[in-house]
């Protein structure tokens, strides 16, 4: 062999080993991290999240049947062509079957929906019972499907979530590769419900995870799409609303766009505000917890009589406000009945989500203030419909605290991708007017309710989801060693105290060790917790959230 050719095969060999020396910590990485088995597992979600979708919108149908006799999302249609108390008995007698569901059958005593499985990702290990999600469906199949004022999309995610939880726990995946998971079915259940996997993939990260992290990116995209493939396979490839072809006639009308945002962030602080002042005021009401959602359904098809509009998930009213086809003085009227029917049917009890409820009063808002803008500068403004997809996008960012995968959203829901520097203006406007007197999301407002605010940033989660158990030395089996008395003065603690609950004793009492006791028997010491020992703890998981948002 000639010395040049020994030459090149060397140079091969340390190239190789190169490779494989570069390759190798990140093979080792992707196997600890269990990648491939979360690829897998995003693929089987995305395809089984979705026909769980699917199945979902099928049982809202068979529900109306009873009342509307058919099973079209064209409620007015139907409406208009039935006796008027059935109108009135459809929503009552749906709210008599979730008010003994939510009795004996749902721990919470209500229905479950996104900002629970927000909960479960920052503080509950990223599991959603697998019952419990299947009940929240059930009752908000019944809810949506007998003519309750909600949104589907809740649901759906809350659905998805909790199939994905348990696929996840079921191949004991570590924790950061559960919250993926959990991501996952969150992106599949948008994407399937609405066809839209863009916007799915970025309202998993944007709500649910919190960041944009390449490692998360690739299961969830491939989750989503999976549940698209599904979704148009059997419901074809269209968008859920019909959009002709809007164009904007000047530049001149951007100050309009941005006006338009200021008026939809009224609209969406008027839609919280209303929501949450009814679910205040039903608590003081003191009445069974079945009978309830009969009182809301009564409220909510007393109303249909008279406005159909309002009834259900709401998609015909939206689609014939971004057509063009409903009149400034209904569309003016249907933001103040529509917000008050929502309102009633999530201070009843009654499943679903605010999602729809929040472009159909986008639509509404961005339609009326069309037709005004058009009788102020008729050579000037666009056509009503083009400002009510611009309406529709601004008030749903402004509720859900999602600007990006809600701008997304309408997008993919409209086909408008032609007007995104004008939806980019509203959407943005309407948000930052509506964080100036809300500062929080309306789910972050349901946590809130709840005692958790996760807007405060990750170390917050961190403190009020890691243990003392999680770091407390344990005794030995001597029981006189074990002897505590708690009434001593000495300052303990028990196993399920938060480590922020830790470090404020640690503070508090000066000492460097804190006896951990029983819960059912206070003079029993369990272990010790150190000072050094929770500060390394919770270091070790701020380490651990900043590697997963950026890795």
């Amino acid at each position: 062999m000639t010395s040049r050719n020994l030459k090149i095969r060397a140079a091969t060999g340390r190239a190789r080993r190169s490779a494989a020396d570069w390759a190798g910590p990140h093979i080792r990485l992707a196997r600890m991290r269990r990648d491939p088995v979360v690829w897998l597992i995003a693929i089987a979600g995305g395809f089984g999240i979705a026909g769980a979708a699917i199945a979902f919108r099928e049982l809202i149908g068979l529900i109306q049947i009873p009342w509307l006799l058919n099973r079209s999302e064209y409620v007015i249609t139907a409406a208009a062509s039935v006796p008027w108390w059935l109108i009135v008995a459809g929503p009552a007698a749906g709210g008599a079957i979730v008010g003994v569901i939510l009795t004996w059958a749902m721990p919470g005593r209500r229905a479950e929906a996104v900002a629970d499985v927000i909960e479960a990702h920052a503080i509950g290990g990223s599991h959603i019972p697998l019952r419990r999600g299947l009940i929240s469906a059930a009752i908000s199949a019944i809810s949506l499907g007998s003519g309750a004022s909600a949104g589907r999309e809740g649901p759906v995610v809350h659905l998805g979530a909790s199939l994905a939880s348990s696929l996840a726990r079921a191949f004991n995946l570590p924790a950061a590769a559960r919250r993926t998971i959990l991501a996952c079915g969150v992106a599949a259940a948008v994407s399937a419900s609405f066809n839209v996997p863009i916007a799915g993939v970025l309202f998993a990260h944007e709500v649910i995870l919190g960041h944009y992290a390449l490692s998360a990116f690739v299961p969830i995209v491939l989750s989503s799409v999976c549940a698209a493939v599904v979704s148009r396979a059997y419901y074809g490839d269209f968008s859920a609303f019909f959009v002709p072809s809007y164009h904007i006639n000047s530049y001149w009308e951007f100050p309009a766009f941005a006006l338009l945002g200021l008026t939809c962030a009224v609209v969406a602080i008027a839609f919280q505000f209303a929501v949450t002042g009814a679910d205040v005021a039903a608590r003081k009401v003191h009445v069974p917890l079945w009978l309830r959602p009969i009182i809301g359904g009564l409220a909510v098809g007393g109303i249909g009589v008279f406005l159909p509009h309002i009834l259900g998930v709401g998609y015909q009213a939206t689609d014939m406000a971004l057509t063009a086809r409903l009149p400034l003085a209904l569309m003016l009227t249907l933001i103040v009945v529509k917000t008050a029917a929502t309102a009633i049917t999530m201070a009843s009890r009654f499943g679903g989500g605010v999602f729809s409820p929040a472009l159909y009063l986008g639509a509404m808002t961005g339609g009326a203030f069309g037709i005004i803008a058009a009788a102020i500068a008729p050579d000037l403004a666009s056509s009503g419909g083009l400002y009510a997809i611009l309406g529709m996008g601004a008030v749903a960012a402004a509720v859900l605290g999602a600007p990006i995968s809600t701008t997304m959203i309408v997008f993919e829901l409209t086909g408008g991708l032609a007007l995104s520097i004008a939806l980019l203006l509203a959407v943005s406007v309407a948000s930052a007017a509506t964080q100036l007197v809300h500062a929080r999301s309306f789910f972050h407002w349901q946590l809130g309710m709840r005692g958790l605010f996760l807007d405060e940033g990750p170390h917050k989660r961190l403190v009020r989801s890691l243990k003392v158990s999680d770091f407390m030395r344990v005794s030995g089996e001597d029981e006189d060693a074990r002897a505590f008395d708690p009434e001593g003065g000495d300052p303990w603690l028990t196993p399920t105290d938060t480590i922020e609950s830790a470090l404020r004793a640690f503070d508090a009492s000066g000492v460097s060790r804190i006896a951990v006791i029983d819960e059912n028997e206070a003079t029993l010491r369990l272990g010790w917790a150190l000072h050094v020992d929770a500060l390394a703890v919770f270091n070790a998981a701020l380490i651990e959230a900043s590697e997963e948002e950026h890795r």
